[in-house]
């Protein structure tokens, strides 16, 4: 394998995930933390959205949704999916295979309970990826859930984090003549150890 050096160098891929992140956060106009989530659904069809990347642990990556959404089936029914970060000013993007596993706890909780009060209101609003007969009926709804909830709301039951736990973790940066540094991170279960290989561009 290459010798790995400068903005690829180091042993811990989270920790490089972190730092490319960190630097997005300062080029970046608008949502450094912007990811392509792919899923498939029961018949294999694939499905990719944006989310927001809302943590980088030890050794996975978290993000919050409706449990009820197309989304949220597609994951808990598959129970893997991937993602791409990618930042134009730097002209990098990150790559993600792995596992998933929902995250509903004290950790859930104190992220609902971080987010603006319209944002917390409109997490009990939304029937997420539902038909939707007109803007008014959801404005309705925020109405109806403020008055039910109030100005300190809980975090709805159907509403939560997922964690997706990397099998594969590929760092991409431009190269000139679209000669591409790529260098991929691959295990063979969350317990094997990264083997490391530089891959063509």
């Amino acid at each position: 394998m290459s010798e790995r050096t400068g903005i690829f160098q180091g042993a811990d891929p989270f920790e490089i995930a972190r730092s490319w992140l960190a630097e997005a956060t300062e080029t970046e106009i608008n949502d450094p933390n912007a990811m392509a989530m792919a899923t498939v659904d029961a018949d294999g069809m694939p499905n990719v959205r944006m989310v927001l990347l809302k943590d980088i642990e030890a050794d996975a990556f978290v993000f919050y949704t409706n449990y009820e959404s197309q989304k949220a089936s597609e994951l808990d029914s598959a129970g893997k999916a991937g993602f791409v970060l990618h930042w134009k000013s730097l002209r990098r993007q990150v790559r993600v295979r792995g596992l998933v596993e929902r995250e509903e706890g004290p950790q859930a909780d104190a992220y609902y309970h971080s987010r603006s009060l319209k944002s917390r209101l409109g997490a009990w609003a939304s029937k997420q990826s539902r038909p939707l007969s007109s803007r008014t009926s959801l404005m309705a709804e925020v109405a109806k859930v403020t008055a039910t909830h109030g100005t300190n709301p809980q975090r709805p039951p159907f509403w939560g984090g997922y964690r997706i736990k990397p099998l594969e973790i590929e760092f991409w940066a431009d190269g000139a003549y679209r000669l591409h540094d790529r260098f991929q991170w691959r295990r063979e279960n969350l317990s094997s150890d990264w083997v490391i290989q530089r891959l063509n561009p």
